[in-house]
């Protein structure tokens, strides 16, 4: 696990940490080609410099987010405004994070993709990658 990360896991309380920590692990071992470090202070996986899904902690809770999630037809994850792509789940026990649903979300996290990584560029305008 990115080092930057595991401390920013280390940093949570309590169940937000076994959170942190389970959400790390297995987005690791299933994006096993893409960078991962802290950005705007939170952890991030990148495919190719393109962010592709993050976790943050908010008042909710643990706010895991798929930035071209909108597009995934998941029920699971819900979509707070289409403008960007993204969508996400809110996780408040370690219970409640399916592991095959994950899988498949960041399955599709790599095949779907909104160009993120040029979206200032193109003046916030963003374009299909896959």
């Amino acid at each position: 696990m990115n080092a930057a990360i595991q401390e920013y896991n280390d940093k949570q309380d309590g169940e937000d940490k076994e959170i942190c920590t389970i959400l790390a692990q297995i987005i690791d071992s299933e994006l096993t080609d893409v960078e991962s470090k802290i950005w705007h202070a939170h952890p991030v996986w990148f495919l190719e410099g393109n962010p592709i899904v993050g976790y943050s902690k908010q008042k909710k809770g643990i706010r895991l987010m798929f930035w071209s999630g909108v597009d995934f037809d998941e029920k699971g994850l819900h979509i707070l405004g289409e403008k960007f792509k993204d969508a996400s789940i809110f996780y408040n026990t370690t219970t409640a994070i399916e592991q095959t649903e994950l899988k498949r979300w960041l399955k599709k996290a790599t095949e779907i993709q909104w160009d993120y990584k040029n979206i200032v560029k193109r003046k916030g305008k963003l374009e299909r990658l896959k």
